[in-house]
């Protein structure tokens, strides 16, 4: 997935996905200047953000 399919995906904009690619917050790769994201990838990083604030909203 590119940036442009990728954002809407996760309900993002295409600048915050680009700033979270360089922060290291999602996993993605890169082709020259281009980031790509798999699909299998990225479901997995929306489990585990899930899991995670789970976690913190019952620890509280």
């Amino acid at each position: 997935m590119t940036v442009k399919e990728a954002a809407p995906y996760i309900g993002a904009s295409e600048y915050k996905l680009r700033e979270m690619v360089r922060k290291k917050q999602i996993p993605a790769y890169r082709v020259g200047n281009r980031i790509f994201f798999r699909k299998a990838t990225i479901d997995e990083w929306i489990a585990q953000q899930e899991r995670e604030n789970f976690q913190k909203s019952v620890g509280q």
